[in-house]
């Protein structure tokens, strides 16, 4: 197989034309503007904003075509793609990372329902001393104020676990300034395709149901984002992908 050299653009187009299939429904059924699948056909990937867009739209159009999306991905780079282009792996190599940061997480819950729970525990001491002296200018039944106090221990402690609903990251992309392809997985790179294609200008795409993010940009400048109804501020500029949770935004890489 070494040596073996296919020419990307010709074999796109005569695919496509087997399929009796014109540029504009392949535009509607990708999503993907006509000029970059023709930019495509015709190998004239300079005229795309920047290689992710090219690796992006080149997967999407072959697979649209029923052809193999990784072996065009692997022919582009090896005949043109440029070495500063980050790899594949690197969001992979930074997942040990990630999970340090997660398991700090878990100590850091761990110690807040620790202390949640030495709160309660003093809340309900002191309720029940306090309860009972209100009692005693109301009335001589003291029994009445036994009762009362467990029951302002208990929806104390129903009300403290109802605060881990908060942390889904709940991410609103917009294109306001011009068009941007996108990649987005549940959790990691390796997680639940979400989402893929291009966001047109004037477009917006939710994601509401999921603790974590991880989504590949390509002109991440055209977009304004909104976390958790809040506008992020330091949102990347540049092809990059990012890590999203309820706590921010971070970048993994850049191209």
């Amino acid at each position: 197989m070494q040596g073996f050299v296919f020419e990307i653009g010709n074999s796109l187009r005569e695919a496509r034309l087997r399929q009796g299939f014109e540029l504009p429904r392949a535009e509607a059924d990708t999503k993907i503007r006509a000029k970059y699948l023709r930019a495509l056909e015709e190998e004239h990937f300079e005229v795309l904003p920047g290689e992710t867009y090219v690796k992006g739209f080149l997967r999407t159009y072959s697979e649209y075509l029923g052809l193999d999306g990784q072996l065009y991905v692997d022919e582009y780079n090896s005949r043109f793609a440029r070495e500063e282009e980050f790899p594949v792996q690197s969001p992979a190599a930074r997942q040990p990372r990630a999970r340090r940061m997660e398991s700090n997480f878990v100590v850091v819950a761990l110690a807040g329902i620790v202390a949640v729970t030495i709160l309660v525990v003093v809340a309900w001491k002191f309720g029940s001393s306090g309860a009972s002296t209100s009692a005693n200018l109301l009335t001589d039944d003291t029994p009445a104020t036994s009762q009362q106090a467990p029951t302002t221990a208990t929806e104390t402690q129903e009300r403290a676990p109802s605060q881990p609903v908060q942390r889904l990251a709940r991410l609103v992309l917009n294109a306001v300034g011009g068009d941007c392809w996108l990649r987005v997985r549940s959790g990691s790179a390796t997680g639940e395709l979400l989402y893929e294609g291009t966001l047109q200008q004037g477009q917006a795409q939710r994601f509401a149901k999921w603790k974590r993010l991880w989504i590949q940009l390509g002109a991440p400048v055209y977009l304004q984002a909104k976390l958790n109804g809040h506008r992020v501020k330091n949102f990347p500029t540049s092809p990059s992908v990012v890590a999203v949770t309820a706590k921010g935004v971070r970048v993994v890489s850049t191209a």
